[in-house]
């Protein structure tokens, strides 16, 4: 139950190495040519002022939510703690009490 199950070995075919071809080459080009650089087929996102000025308005909508949101977390856990440390000392003193009448 507990051991691994592996998946089946699937025989893929040995990558081929492809040679280059060596051409003679011009005695003046050291350099080597880089092949060009496939094109992109993602669609280019164009940025407007308009949509610039709506990006910086959201991103600064959504910093201020989420600070609230973590301020409030934070003055909950704040309040929470001074109010479980006030019935700590009420409890503490009504043992107090307690113990005294006998």
């Amino acid at each position: 139950m507990f051991t691994p199950k592996y998946p089946p070995n699937d025989p893929a075919p040995a990558p081929t190495v492809i040679q280059p071809q060596t051409a003679p080459a011009p005695a003046q080009s050291h350099v080597p040519v880089a092949p060009p650089a496939p094109a992109s087929n993602r669609p280019t996102i164009q940025l407007t002022p308009g949509s610039t000025l709506a990006l910086v308005a959201g991103g600064g909508a959504v910093v201020l939510v989420v600070g609230t949101v973590l301020v409030s977390m934070l003055l909950a856990v704040a309040v929470t703690g001074v109010s479980v440390a006030v019935v700590a000392i009420v409890l503490r003193l009504l043992v107090k009490d307690l113990h005294r009448e006998r």
